[in-house]
């Protein structure tokens, strides 16, 4: 049958199961939006308040479902808002197309009106782009699109599609849509049998966990793995919830803001086992002093990553599901009760901890797990909030926090947040939020008035860019240069402004009453939460320093 360009897009979203679409329309996507108009009973678009929204929210929609995230722009300036989200999910391997269009095909390389070259913008920040100037081309290309994304390790696609493209016809065959494999191919033989017997001759093992055992969807064979080798667990931020939170293996994230279990644990493991993780710096500290006691056995699915920060003694290159379960085959159970007996010791001798009176951001964190039975969606911006959330909330399952790690993106938290509740509407979803980030993007407030959410915006504000000021505190001898932010904004009345409820909390009590309405509310609410602008986040790596040389309050006084 014969259709547009802009039918054949619509045709195409619907082969690959897309129910959900993020956007903001423009001159150049009217034909493409006129199409969704036509199709809204089966595709539901939601309208940001800013196009770095849409690209926040199907980012959060993705990683809370697993799918593949929607987003929409015009050309110019909306295709340029999308960058920042485009970026943020490449870091974090987040499956993402975003769809764009642009000028006509005779305009292109003008400089017409509101044209930019989203393709060359984006190459460094997406897994694969396109720009489909050839209306016969456009249905294979979407589908590969939605292919790339998913396959393999996932990542972002930019499909840009002029304008004239949207209107020409062309004949369409519809494909039905295939789930793309993950295992890219058999992990090798003889890394499997090295890995085994590294494992097997270990004394001192430590199970790092990372964003890849969640995306593989592979927290059971993981579980399995760590019961078998009688290991200790410590995860990065991307790792959260990929091993069980509560476990009793289980000593914290590990790093610049990790426990001292896990910092000083790895420092002394005989072998450490890496499996899905990039090792960012913020995880290895000084990198020439990283683990130094340990061999290095590093599982992921893509080969980049093997000896890319960190040297590794053997790798098994693979899909973590599938070689988790090919070890656990060959792999014979394992005792190690001195080993875990010390590292228990090391958990509580040092404990995270916090003042006992005043409200704070781990109080918080904890009355919100506590209040939530940890069965919430926790979404965060990036900053002090962010690792208060990642310490103090025990998460049990994966894809349970949300939050921006590798490119750490301020702003990105409300965006996600509204995803995330689109995609799972009776779940209860909280973005742990500081003021400095909501003031990035809180017209995405608006955004979730319009579309019935019941997510909490939980803002803690310490009136300062908490981290940065920290930073400040500690390493520049208390120069707070452009990070107060003491300029009497009230929350309160800019999120009732937008439709929201609005309520402010500066006491322990105040806070638990507000948490418990919110939790009963059927529509946004936002709490606005008053902490001493000094409250730090300990444990602390310094900057350059090993983890093991891991502080805390105490060790500064």
């Amino acid at each position: 049958m014969q259709l547009t360009g802009a039918e054949i897009i619509i045709e195409c979203l619907k082969e690959q199961g897309v129910d959900t679409v993020f956007g903001y329309p423009g001159g150049q996507i009217l034909n493409v939006y006129d199409e969704l108009y036509k199709h809204r009973d089966e595709i539901r678009h939601i309208l940001t308040s800013h196009e770095q929204g849409a690209s926040h929210a199907a980012d959060g929609y993705a990683r809370s479902t697993g799918k593949v995230g929607v987003c929409m722009a015009t050309s110019g300036p909306g295709a340029t808002n999308l960058v920042t989200g485009i970026a943020t999910a490449y870091m974090d391997s987040v499956p993402l197309v975003a769809i764009t269009c642009n000028v006509g095909v005779p305009l292109l390389g003008k400089d017409s009106f509101q044209e930019v070259d989203i393709a060359g913008i984006t190459t460094p920040i997406t897994k694969h782009n396109f720009i489909v100037k050839d209306i016969e081309k456009l249905a294979d290309t979407i589908r590969r699109a939605f292919q790339i994304a998913a396959k393999g390790r996932p990542g972002p696609v930019l499909l840009d599609v002029p304008k004239d493209v949207t209107a020409q016809k062309c004949e369409y065959t519809p494909v039905r849509q295939e789930k793309p494999a993950r295992i890219l191919k058999d992990p090798d033989e003889a890394d499997l049998n090295s890995a085994v017997r590294m494992i097997s001759e270990a004394k001192r093992p430590f199970v790092f966990v990372g964003g890849g055992v969640a995306i593989s969807d592979a927290s059971r064979e993981l579980k399995a793995f760590v019961e078998k080798i009688q290991s200790p667990v410590c995860d990065s931020l991307m790792g959260k919830g990929a091993f069980d939170g509560t476990d009793e293996k289980y000593t914290g994230m590990l790093g610049m803001h990790g426990t001292k279990a896990s910092n000083l644990g790895v420092s002394e493991c005989d072998l450490l086992i890496a499996i899905g993780v990039r090792f960012s710096d913020r995880v290895t500290g000084n990198a020439s002093k990283f683990a130094k006691q340990a061999k290095i056995l590093q599982i992921d699915i893509d080969p980049a990553e093997i000896n890319k920060n960190i040297l590794v003694d053997v790798s098994v290159i693979g899909d973590v599901k599938d070689v988790l379960e090919k070890l656990n085959s060959r792999l014979h159970p394992m005792e190690h009760d001195t080993w875990l007996s010390h590292i228990r010791e090391y958990t509580k001798k040092y404990p995270l901890k916090y003042p006992d009176t005043g409200l704070s951001g781990p109080y918080m964190i904890e009355k919100i797990y506590e209040m939530t039975k940890g069965e919430a969606r926790i979404v965060t911006e990036v900053g002090q909030h962010q690792m208060w959330a990642a310490q103090y909330y025990k998460y049990k399952k994966p894809h349970t926090l949300i939050t921006s790690g590798g490119l750490g993106t301020m702003g990105y938290g409300l965006g996600a947040a509204i995803g995330a509740q689109v995609a799972n509407p009776k779940e209860t979803v909280i973005n742990i939020a500081g003021d400095g980030c909501f003031r990035m993007n809180m017209n995405e407030i608006a955004t979730a008035v319009r579309q019935k959410l019941p997510l909490i915006e939980v803002i803690v504000n310490n009136h300062v860019l908490g981290m940065v000021r920290q930073w400040q505190n500690l390493f520049y001898e208390k120069r707070y240069s452009a990070t107060i932010l003491d300029d009497g904004m009230d929350y309160v009345k800019l999120a009732e402004a937008m439709g929201a409820y609005g309520y402010r909390a500066s006491t322990r009590e105040e806070f638990a009453e507000t948490m418990q309405k919110a939790l009963a509310s059927d529509r946004p609410v936002v709490i606005d939460c008053v902490i001493d602008c000094d409250d730090k986040v300990w444990p602390m790596v310094a900057p350059g320093a090993a983890i093991d040389e891991v502080f805390t309050e105490e060790d500064l006084s």
